[in-house]
């Protein structure tokens, strides 16, 4: 019978390290508690230094034993992700679960293609695509030195060419080309990631956390934080025998 092992079960010997982007606040704030409570060392990165010492400093207090660092990291520079990159290298020599969690929305939700604006558009898909981008490529080297490396990459129903198509989706209908246009990207990138690693021992998955109470989310959101990190802490944390190169919400399917 064959055992499947999950990145922190693969060298008990051996600190299982995951990184967060985006982590001061929000889904990414409770995705790398959620993380640390499972026994893995996770560097909460944030741009903020203050909001992100003082995010990590109330996980801490609150439970003593959690082993969460925080991490200097703006995803949209590159200078700053070599230097995170290098510092995680100089500790630990390896990464096993990197969340590319960093993400805004800097258009109007609602507003149509034809006059949403083009600068809005750029810096929504700095962050959210390109700076993903930079941020795995830099990172990689470590990922493959990991016995069970794992991608997420926060993505959202928003990003499905299907249920924008589909006048019976609950999202058909609802604009914002920006944001949407740059989590489907995000989606060919894990594709076209998961194609490139199959044949390694990474994992690479894309996540929708779902309509979550956060500053982008807002207060009708169904679901609370805790909530949103679920599937971001499931995809890093698969065993051998878990999927790579899906598109999933709570451990379901998504259509592209």
């Amino acid at each position: 019978m064959t055992t499947s092992t999950t990145p922190q079960q693969s060298h008990s010997s051996s600190p299982t390290i995951a990184l967060v982007t985006g982590a001061n606040k929000g889904i990414g704030l409770e995705t790398a508690s959620q993380l640390a409570q499972k026994g893995i060392t996770v560097f909460a990165a944030s741009r903020d230094e203050a909001r992100g010492r003082a995010a990590v400093d109330k996980l801490k207090s609150a439970v003593p034993s959690l082993h969460v660092h925080y991490l200097q990291l703006d995803v949209t520079n590159a200078a700053s992700i070599r230097a995170a990159a290098e510092q995680i290298e100089r500790r630990f020599g390896k990464l096993d679960i990197l969340i590319n969690n960093a993400g805004i929305n800097a258009g109007k939700w609602g507003e149509g293609p034809s006059v949403a604006s083009l600068p809005a558009i750029r810096e929504t898909f700095d962050t959210n695509f390109f700076a993903m981008i930079a941020v795995t490529q830099a990172f990689l080297p470590l990922l493959r030195k990991s016995p069970a490396g794992r991608i997420v990459n926060l993505t959202s129903i928003l990003g499905s060419l299907a249920e924008h198509s589909d006048p019976k989706s609950p999202i058909y209908g609802m604009l914002g080309v920006g944001y949407n246009a740059s989590k489907a990207a995000v989606n060919m990138f894990t594709v076209n990631l998961a194609h490139e690693l199959k044949d390694t021992a990474i994992k690479v998955n894309a996540a929708h956390p779902g309509w979550v109470k956060t500053d982008m989310g807002g207060e009708n959101a169904p679901l609370h934080v805790v909530d949103g990190a679920l599937t971001s802490v499931w995809l890093g944390t698969l065993p051998a025998d878990g999927p790579t190169g899906g598109y999933f919400h709570m451990q379901n399917r998504l259509r592209w």
